[in-house]
This record gives C-alpha cells, sequence and structure tokens, in this order.
C-alpha cells in the first residue's frame, strides 16, 4: 500500500532558484506528472519524508 504523500514534506520536493518555485526532482512519466500538475499526489510512490535530524545523526 502506498504511503500518504503531501510534496512539501518530501525530500524530492526542492526550490529551483532558477525558476523561483518548488519542483519535484523525481524524473516523472507522463501519466506521474499529469497526477503530480492536477496535485493528485496521495499516492506518490516516490514519496520520502524529509528529515532533517537524520542528516545531523550520519555527521555525529
Amino acid at each position: 500500500m502506498a504511503q500518504k504523500s503531501n510534496c512539501e514534506f518530501c525530500a524530492h520536493y526542492c526550490y529551483d532558484e532558477e525558476y523561483e518555485c518548488y519542483c519535484c526532482e523525481i524524473n516523472l512519466d507522463e501519466d506521474e506528472m499529469y497526477r503530480f500538475l492536477r496535485g493528485n499526489v496521495d499516492d506518490c510512490h516516490y514519496f520520502q519524508l524529509y528529515d532533517e535530524y537524520k542528516i545531523v545523526k550520519k555527521q555525529n
């Protein structure tokens, strides 16, 4: 079962300085891009929770 997702909390959703907006960094196929642009990402298979504390733990 796919994990419920929200792009704002995904590790792959990053700010693009060139376009001055947030973008998904995953190379989506045509169907996935359609769902992404329509805002229907509840079942995104690429969702990975962004956890800044996980990065800090690796540095210690």
